[in-house]
């Protein structure tokens, strides 16, 4: 990703000041960040909180795309209170995919009034995600809940009328595919989004890194595309 973040960067006419990775993460100092305008986290859950509460006791604004960390968002908003700071998070930076999450609560809403039909979702990423379902899934799955009877989410199958099946593939070279499906005995409705590369990740990161680069508070993606 941050390849790919750093590709987009530079068509889009920015520069990129520092780069932190496993080797180097002593780097990421207060001194440092003096000079970058907006920071862009993607790492892992391990690294993820530290490298906010960083960047925010620098007033330094961050997206933050890696999911897995949000047991830990209390503390985060927290620290961006006291620092009057800025924090972008989202489970996915795709613009494709967060357009995908509001068809996916306006279909929810839809087939809420239609007990014929049973939900279930499907998400396939690549072998080296870490977490299952993803962070992606977990968001459509929230969307579905708000919006029928559903009451909570369950990793894999289930026949609990009141629970949203998740059902986690991991496979070689897989950005990341989604499928929400609604079936009946007569039909099925289906709703699927697909990468076919990390582009769209990177690119709605740096968009998102554009949006709060003069902004303060709390943002997500919903912000960007329909403020």
């Amino acid at each position: 990703m941050g390849v790919e973040i750093e590709k987009v960067a530079l068509e889009r006419g920015h520069s990129v000041v520092l780069k932190i990775a496993s080797k180097n993460v002593s780097d990421l100092t207060l001194a440092h960040l003096k000079k970058v305008d907006v920071a862009i986290e993607f790492t892992t859950p391990e690294f993820a909180v530290n490298n906010m509460l960083t960047c925010l006791n620098s007033t330094t604004p961050i997206v933050v795309g890696t999911t897995g960390w949000y047991d830990h968002l209390d503390e985060i908003k927290k620290s961006v209170t006291e620092h009057d700071g800025t924090l972008l998070y989202a489970t996915n930076c795709s613009i494709g995919v967060n357009l995908f999450f509001k068809l996916n609560k306006q279909l929810a809403e839809m087939m809420n009034k239609h007990s014929a039909y049973e939900a279930v979702m499907e998400e396939t990423h690549h072998t080296q995600k870490l977490d299952a379902p993803s962070g992606t899934a977990i968001t459509l799955a929230e969307g579905i809940i708000d919006n029928t009877n559903k009451e909570l989410w369950v990793k894999g199958v289930t026949s609990a009328k009141n629970q949203l099946g998740i059902v986690s593939h991991r496979t070689e070279n897989v950005p990341g595919t989604h499928v929400v499906n609604y079936t009946s005995e007569i039909d099925e409705i289906e709703i699927k989004h697909t990468a076919h590369s990390r582009k769209g990740f990177a690119m709605g990161a740096v968009i998102a890194a554009e949006y709060i680069a003069n902004k303060k508070g709390i943002f997500t993606m919903e912000d960007v595309l329909f403020d």
